[in-house]
């Protein structure tokens, strides 16, 4: 009989060693309840944690590709990014000389013409004026372009130039400059 406090080997029929008093198998629950804990724990960490990544529909909007081989000059479309009009124009030999001409007018934004485009010809803007979020007319060949030939927005009268520079109306701000690359000559990704 072992003494109080004390704790004796006894083999077990299988051949294993065992204390009278069942300290293997409580070090072996200790030990399981903890490797299962601590599995359960990094696993919700990493749900929680893979749950902040974006959706794939989140993924898709934040960049766009546009095919521009079907364009001609003086064409412009509208294509829809992170859920804002983008304007593409294909300007013509006419409309850049008048950007240009128009770097040297008193502008309310300034901003050179060749700072807003990586191609004189095109010219591609976020379509959302600046004053309240309008969307501004000038991508149909029928809609008002304005008094300096690029985009007019009819709420609140601002007018925008062939650069997309503001030029007269409420709006603080030119029309914004998306970020794009030219993937090559005929395509671009917007975002």
């Amino acid at each position: 009989m072992a003494q109080p406090g004390t704790s004796t080997l006894t083999t077990s029929p299988g051949g294993g060693r065992q204390h009278e008093d069942g300290t293997a198998r409580r070090d072996f629950l200790y030990l399981s309840a903890t490797a299962f804990g601590a599995t359960g724990a990094v696993l919700t960490g990493w749900a929680f944690i893979s749950s902040m990544n974006p959706s794939a529909d989140v993924l898709a909007l934040s960049s766009t590709e546009v095919n521009l081989s079907a364009m001609q000059p003086g064409q412009a479309i509208t294509v829809v990014w992170r859920g804002k009009p983008v304007f593409v124009r294909y300007r013509t030999p006419e409309e850049i000389a008048k950007a240009k001409a128009d770097d040297k007018a008193d502008l309310r934004d300034p901003e050179l013409d060749s700072k807003r485009v990586q191609k004189s010809q095109w010219l591609i803007l976020v379509g959302v004026c600046t004053h309240l979020g309008c969307v501004p007319l000038g991508q149909k060949p029928t809609d008002p372009h304005g008094d300096f030939g690029g985009w007019f927005c009819p709420c609140h009268g601002s007018h925008y130039d062939t650069s997309g520079r503001i030029r007269k109306g409420p709006a603080p701000k030119n029309l914004e400059v998306p970020t794009y690359t030219f993937l090559n000559d005929t395509t671009i990704r917007i975002g």
